[in-house]
C-alpha cells in the first residue's frame, strides 16, 4: 500500500509541475487556458476564475492535464441533432451552450443543433420547435460538456496557433523547464537532509554504521592518513589504497590504518574489511561540506550529474535500442515501492531523478512531445510563417501513434520481466 501511495504522489507531483509550466506561460502569452485538471476521470469539484479558466479535481489521483484553446487534442465537437439548451443575453447573443443534462437552466432555449462555428463566425444554428434559427455566440460564451464541465469556447484570437511564436515557444518549453527546476530543488533539499554534500577532495570520512571502520573506533570527521602504508589525501587515494591493500587478503584479515582524530591526534588501528560479493569494504563514505552555499551548490551539481547521466543513457539507447533499457509505469511503481521501503531520502532521490528524466525525455524532437512542438516552432521561425493547422495536426497524430505503440511495448515488456 505504501508503494502505491508513493507512486501516486511522485507521479502526480511530476505531472502537475510539468503541466503548470504550460499553464502559466500559456496565460502569459494570451492563450486561453480552458481547464487545469488535477487527476483524471470524472470531475468531483470545479471552480472558474475571472479569466474563464476552470480548475477541476477529478476522481483518479493520477497526475493531471491542461487544456489550452487550439492546443493538442483540445476540440469542441457537437454532433448534428444533439439536443442543447441556449442561454441568451439581452442582445440576443448566446452566452451558454448546455450539452449536458446537468446544470439545467429552466429559462434557457432548447435546440437541436444543426451547424455551428465557435471559432470564426461565432454562430450556432439549429431547430427550435421545428423552425431553423441561427444565433450569434458571445466571444466569452461557455459550453457545458456532456460530463457537466463548463468551459469557455475557443475563438481563433485566443487559440494557441494565434499566439506569438515566442509565446508558443516558451509555452512548450515551460513543461520540461519546470521539471528541471523541481529536480534541482529536490536535490538541494536532499543535500540539506543529508547534512551536507560529499567532499571528495579531502581525506575526512563519514563512517557507516556497523562498518569495519566503526568497529575499529573511527568516527565521522576523522581523517584517514594511511592504509597499509599507502598515503591518503583525498577520496580517490582512499579507494585506490583500499583496492591495493585488499587485493590479496582473505575474510578476517586485518589492515593497518592510520587516522587523525578531530583533536589532531594520530593513531594506528587494526581494521577488518568486510567482504561483499567478492570485494572488501571498510565502511566509509566521503566527508561532508556543511556550509549553506556548499549545500546549495551541491544540489546543482547532483542535478547536472543526473542530467548528463540521462543524456548518456539516451545516446546509448539510440545506438543500441532495446526495450530492456526502457521502463514504463510498472517499472516506475517498482522503483517507488523500493524507495518507500528505504525511507524519505530514497523517495526524494527517485523523485529528483525522475523529474530530470521527464524533462529531458520531453525535449526529444518527436511529434506529440514538447520537443516536437519546439522543433515546429523553430521551423516556423525559419519559414517566417506558421505551418497549416491541418499539417501540424497530422504530424502530432503521427507522433501520438509512435508514443502509444512504444508505451504499450514497454509496459508489456515490464510485465513480462516482473511477473514471468
Amino acid at each position: 500500500m505504501l508503494g502505491i501511495l508513493t507512486f501516486i504522489i511522485i507521479f502526480g507531483i511530476l505531472v502537475l509541475v510539468h503541466e503548470f509550466g504550460h499553464f502559466y506561460f500559456a496565460k502569459k502569452s494570451g492563450i486561453l487556458v480552458r481547464e487545469f485538471a488535477i487527476g483524471m476521470g470524472p470531475k468531483i469539484f470545479s471552480h472558474t476564475d475571472k479569466e474563464g479558466t476552470v480548475y477541476t479535481v477529478r476522481i483518479l489521483p493520477l497526475g493531471g492535464y491542461v487544456r489550452m484553446a487550439g492546443w493538442g487534442d483540445d476540440t469542441t465537437e457537437i454532433k448534428t441533432g444533439t439536443p442543447a439548451s441556449l442561454s441568451l443575453n439581452a442582445e440576443g447573443q448566446v452566452t451558454r451552450i448546455n450539452l449536458s443534462k446537468k446544470q439545467l437552466d429552466m429559462t434557457s432555449l432548447p435546440m437541436n443543433v444543426l451547424t455551428y462555428d465557435l471559432e470564426d463566425t461565432l454562430e450556432i444554428t439549429g431547430l427550435v420547435i421545428d423552425e431553423t434559427k441561427t444565433f450569434p455566440v458571445s466571444h466569452d460564451a461557455t459550453i457545458v460538456e456532456e460530463d457537466g464541465t463548463e468551459i469557455r469556447i475557443a475563438p481563433l484570437d485566443v487559440q494557441y496557433q494565434n499566439a506569438t511564436i515566442w509565446g508558443r515557444l516558451i509555452t512548450n518549453f515551460a513543461g520540461p523547464m519546470n521539471n528541471f527546476i523541481l529536480g534541482t530543488f529536490v536535490f538541494i533539499l536532499l543535500v540539506f537532509l543529508q547534512g551536507g554534500v560529499q567532499d571528495e577532495t579531502t581525506n575526512a570520512v563519514q563512517v557507516t554504521n556497523d562498518g569495519a571502520m566503526a568497529a575499529a573506533g573511527v568516527v565521522s570527521g576523522d581523517r584517514v592518513l594511511e592504509i597499509e602504508g599507502y598515503k591518503v589525501s583525498n577520496w580517490a587515494d582512499l579507494t585506490e589504497a583500499v583496492d591495493k591493500a585488499t587485493a590479496d587478503i582473505s575474510q578476517g584479515d586485518e589492515l593497518e590504518v592510520v587516522v587523525e582524530t578531530s583533536d589532531g591526534t594520530s593513531k594506528t588501528l587494526s581494521v577488518k574489511p568486510i567482504e561483499q560479493e567478492g570485494r572488501f569494504y571498510v565502511g566509509v563514505m566521503p566527508g561532508l561540506k556543511t556550509g549553506f552555499l556548499d549545500k546549495v551548490t551541491g544540489g546543482f551539481v547532483y542535478a547536472w550529474r543526473s542530467a548528463t547521466a540521462i543524456i548518456t543513457a539516451l545516446k546509448n539507447l539510440i545506438a543500441q535500442f532495446s526495450l530492456d533499457k526502457l521502463g514504463g509505469p510498472v517499472a516506475m511503481y517498482q522503483m517507488s515501492n523500493q524507495a518507500a521501503q528505504n525511507g524519505i531520502e530514497d523517495v526524494l532521490m527517485l523523485m529528483a531523478m525522475l523529474s530530470m528524466n521527464l524533462g529531458i525525455f520531453n525535449l526529444i524532437p518527436i511529434p506529440a512531445l514538447d520537443g516536437g512542438k519546439i522543433l515546429i516552432n523553430f521551423i516556423e521561425l525559419i519559414r517566417r510563417k506558421p505551418l497549416k493547422q491541418e499539417t501540424e495536426t497530422y504530424i502530432t497524430l503521427f507522433g501520438v501513434v509512435i508514443m502509444v505503440v512504444l508505451m504499450i511495448a514497454v509496459t508489456w515488456n515490464d510485465i513480462m520481466r516482473v511477473f514471468f
